[in-house]
Parts: structure tokens; sequence; C-alpha cells
């Protein structure tokens, strides 16, 4: 049963081959629409959001740099049609694994990191002890904001993995007891069903913007002397 269950996580379950990782461009048959259609409700709606989320990660980043907020804004973009595409039936949910995950957020804490040693070394040794706090504590503080600082990728990506895993692993549980259910209990599962599919929409939002806003943080605190 669980070997079942969590074998609709396992990218290569169809045939032995790894193609379900071609989910991942899936977005962009969405996306050259923009270029040779008549602009619509949604497109005009995408704007809009991209342009708000600018605007914030703009305050958040305090940069000098012109463009900072594209990588942010394409990673929220990715995320979100990922989270989305992985709600259909039939569709890999790629952001459900570590492997992507990870490659998203390691090597931008890694360019964060060697950007702030390289560039502002004072500040990053600065920075692993809080204003304020007691002599004696130091050391400990030290200790504790190293590991916080070295654990921030794995947090990242396990933040974004677990809650796609909970969600769908929570629908598939649901949806595996159907066989054995009465028509009125069957009715009360389409219905929970149902709900749980939006809670996972707004869930695929949320854990977007969560990433990227976190990232947007990281980066703010390497580059906040040139500000």
């Amino acid at each position: 049963m669980m070997m079942n269950l969590f074998s609709t996580f396992d990218p290569t379950t169809n045939f032995n081959l790894s193609l379900n990782w071609l989910s991942i461009i899936l977005v962009f048959i969405f996306l050259p629409s923009m270029f040779w259609l008549i602009p619509s409700r949604w497109n005009f709606l995408w704007i809009n959001i991209i342009i708000t989320l600018h605007k914030e990660f703009k305050i958040l980043i305090n940069s000098p740099f012109k463009g900072s907020t594209l990588i942010f804004i394409s990673l929220f973009s990715m995320i979100l049609f990922n989270n989305f595409l992985g709600l259909f039936p039939y569709i890999f949910t790629s952001s459900s694994h570590l492997t992507m995950t990870l490659t998203m957020s390691l090597p931008l804490w890694l360019s964060f990191m060697l950007y702030g040693w390289i560039n502002n070394t004072i500040h990053m040794f600065a920075h692993l002890v809080p204003q304020g706090s007691p002599s004696i504590l130091m050391p400990f503080m030290v200790c504790i904001e190293t590991i916080s600082n070295i654990i921030r990728p794995g947090t990242l990506a396990v933040r974004l993995t677990a809650n796609m895993i909970a969600g769908h692993l929570l629908l598939t549980l649901l949806g595996n007891t159907g066989n054995s259910l009465t028509i009125f209990t069957i009715n009360f599962l389409i219905f929970t069903q149902i709900l749980l599919l939006i809670l996972e929409s707004a869930v695929a939002i949320i854990q977007s913007y969560v990433f990227s806003v976190l990232s947007t943080l990281y980066s703010s605190e390497v580059i906040y002397e040139y500000t």
C-alpha cells in the first residue's frame, strides 16, 4: 500500500524513464500566446501581478542594481506554474521533489554567500553576532547564526517540497477510499476533495510567494552595506 502510494511521487514510475521531468517545460505552452494573441484579461492580470511583485521585491532588496528583481519574479513564476500544473491529473509535480527545489535554492544561497564574503566581508562577520548580544553569549550566537545560515537552502527546499507532498498525499489517501464507500459518503468525499483542491491551489500560490520572498530577504542581507 505505502509503496504504491509513494510511487506517485517517483519520477521514474512509468516505463523506467524520467520523461516526467518534461512537465517543467509545459509552462512554455502557455507563454507564447502573450506575444501573438490580442491581450486578454488573463494577460492583464498576470502583468499586474508582475508589477506588484516588482514593487514589493524592490522595497525588500533595496538594491542599487537595476533588474535585481527579475530573477525573483522569474523564480516565483516558475514555481507557481509547476505547482498549478501538478494539480492536473496525469501531470508530474516536479516541485514536490528535493531534486528540483534544492536546484533552485542552493545556487541562489551559494551566490549570495560568495558575493557577500568576497565584497562585504566585515558586514558578513558582523551579521554573525546580533546587535545587543551579551558578551558571554557571543560565541554561542556565532554558532547559532552560522548553523541557521548554512541550513537556509535546505529549509527553503524542504518547505516547498513538504507542503506540496502533504496535499497530494491527502488527496491520494482520500481518493483510494472511494471504492468501499456508499453513495452518500462518496458525495461527501467528492465535496471534501473539491475543498482540498481549492486549498492546494492556495498553497501553490503561497509557497511560491514564500520561496521568492525569503530568497529576496536573504539577498538583501548580503547587499545591505551597498544601499
